[in-house]
Order: structure tokens, then C-alpha cells, then sequence
């Protein structure tokens, strides 16, 4: 491996938002929306709180290993190994 960390942003619809997925080379992971979107200020709830009415559906980010973080990180590696 000749990276330490890469990065790519994606959109996530249980946030209905892009969110920047890292991924470090030891495998580990972190997404910008879990902190975002699971402590949000009052901006960024209200926020979530209007795309939910008009998306009429709950947005909740699904924590640091949500599947999409996970088949990002999977997909990365995947390509490194071949």
C-alpha cells in the first residue's frame, strides 16, 4: 500500500446528503456525516427536520459503519489486493 488515507465523497440517502467517507490503510473508517447528523446542532436539526417532511421519510445516519462506509472501504481494498 502506497497511501496512508484516501477520501471520496458520496451521497448518502439515509441523510439525504454527500458526506466525505475516509479511509485510513490500517482499515479503519470515518464518515463526516456520523458526526454531523448524530450530534447535530440546531441548524443542522432543523435542517434534518425539514428534509424529513419533504422527503416524507425519518433521516438518521446509521453510525460509523453504515454499509455504504463499509462497501467504500471493501471496494478500496478489493482494488489494492488485485
Amino acid at each position: 500500500m502506497g497511501w496512508s488515507v484516501t477520501a471520496t465523497t458520496i451521497y448518502c440517502d439515509a441523510v439525504d446528503d454527500e458526506v466525505t467517507v475516509l479511509v485510513y490503510k490500517d482499515g479503519s473508517v470515518k464518515c463526516t456525516g456520523f458526526r454531523k447528523y448524530t450530534q447535530p446542532s440546531q441548524t443542522t436539526a432543523r435542517q434534518i427536520k425539514a428534509k424529513s417532511r419533504r422527503t416524507k421519510r425519518t433521516l438518521a445516519c446509521e453510525g460509523e459503519l453504515c454499509a455504504r462506509v463499509i462497501q467504500y472501504r471493501d471496494k478500496l481494498f478489493a482494488e489494492e489486493a488485485r
